[in-house]
């Protein structure tokens, strides 16, 4: 029996539990930063973008290289593994703090910089040997995507838990539970199934392999496109909120709780569909139900706090789907292929890099359509309506005919 096979609820509660702080450090990092540099801050939109471009680039550049030591760390012991992940949650923990409590002021853009690289390659580096050794575990697709549901369903819990600590408790508490939830995280993990040991590739080309792979590139393209698709949105959100829907700052955590606790409560629905209708399918679902929630929003104006609320439920179940799935298809083909850490590295890379275009196009677009944080007039709200809404529900289009066309209809095929 395969240790897949042997994933009982106990055990995925062991393995999945870092994903809480995880996600944790994630919507800070990729939705309240630039909120809080820009109005808090008063650092340019367009500077700002620039700044996360460039530091999620570079983050996402040695994600392969951080995939293949992990598959060395991997072949050598799960405890070299471990190791190394305790050093990189205390980093991250350190880094958290700093960017959100800046030492200084005046050189506080050399300061974020320096700050984002060294707590994103800490992130990068926990983060691929958690995905990894899940991806080490093989099984079949219903057997990879109920592993991965508990990685990414603790995770939301970890988002909900980011979207209000701050308000409710203050940042100083909300860092000190960041380092509370890593400790434990770390704990659980350490008693979780452990995958067998296995030789990474050794030819010097071997960081390359998995783009020579046509089912990875095909997997790959379809996700990038996605991914943009649900990256312009998180970046944008609180602006949208603010400024098109003049919402209450109060409402601000509500709409993020619900987007993220509905992704959390649809995963299991999810996932089972996907003994019918295979991963693939089920994720084109997903892609459907998240176009329609975007055309809904692109309605909304001020004072349709209520709306956005349906709007923020149905994109989040939607979201259930790219955090479920995508990674459980990945897995498979890494099952095949060997050397989990590497393809989890360059899918990594890509996912950073859909991050660094959504930060780096979409706030320069916006500050060359006019639109600056608390803008009023029509054309500057027009730019941010369809920067938010219009243009992921184009991107999501696209991926979804990319894995009909790519991924379904090549394996209905065979």
């Amino acid at each position: 029996m395969n240790a897949a096979a042997a994933f009982t609820a106990r055990n995925g509660l062991a393995y999945g539990l870092m994903g809480l702080p995880m996600a944790f450090v994630a919507l800070p990092l990729y939705v309240v930063l630039p909120n809080h540099y820009a109005t808090t801050l008063g650092v340019p939109l367009a500077v700002l973008g620039q700044i996360l471009l460039g530091a999620r680039l570079l983050d996402g550049i040695i994600d392969p290289l951080l995939g293949r030591w992990g598959d060395t760390l991997f072949a050598r012991s799960p405890r070299a593994v471990l190791g190394v992940a305790a050093v990189a949650a205390v980093v991250m923990a350190l880094g958290f703090w700093g960017l959100f409590f800046p030492a200084t002021q005046d050189h506080l853009l050399l300061w974020v910089s320096a700050l984002l690289v060294v707590t994103y390659t800490a992130y990068s580096t926990l983060g691929v040997l958690h995905q990894s050794w899940a991806g080490l575990l093989g099984g079949t697709e219903a057997q990879r995507s109920h592993i991965v549901a508990w990685r990414e369903g603790l995770g939301l819990v970890g988002v909900v838990t980011a979207s209000v600590a701050p308000v409710l408790l203050g940042l100083p508490t909300t860092v000190a539970l960041l380092a509370g939830t890593l400790a434990l995280g770390w704990l659980a993990w350490t008693r979780a199934i452990a995958p067998v040991p296995q030789s990474p590739p050794q030819t010097r080309a071997a960081l390359w392999l998995p783009l020579h792979n046509p089912a990875f590139r095909r997997l790959l393209g379809v996700f990038m496109l996605n991914g943009i698709a649900s990256a312009v949105p998180a970046t944008l959100v609180l602006f949208f909120v603010q400024d098109r829907l003049q919402a209450a700052q109060a409402l601000q955590p509500l709409f993020l709780a619900t987007y993220f606790l509905c992704a959390a409560l649809s995963i299991p629905l999810w996932l089972r569909l996907v003994p019918r209708l295979g991963l693939a399918r089920t994720w084109l679902v997903g892609m459907a139900v998240a176009v329609a929630a975007f055309v809904g929003a692109s309605l909304l104006g001020a004072g349709d706090s209520t709306a956005f609320l349906v709007v923020c439920a149905a994109s989040g179940i939607a979201l259930g789907t790219d955090l479920a799935l995508p990674s459980a298809l990945l897995a498979g083909i890494a099952q095949k292929q060997g050397g989990a850490g590497l393809y989890f590295g360059w899918w990594n890379f890509a996912t950073k890099l859909n991050l660094a275009l959504a930060a780096g196009l979409a706030l320069p677009m916006l500050a060359t359509f006019g639109y600056t944080p608390g803008a009023q007039d029509a054309a500057a709200l027009n730019a941010l309506t369809a920067t938010y809404c219009l243009l992921p529900c184009v991107l999501k289009l696209a991926a979804a005919a990319a894995l009909y066309l790519l991924i379904i209809r090549p394996k209905d095929s065979l």
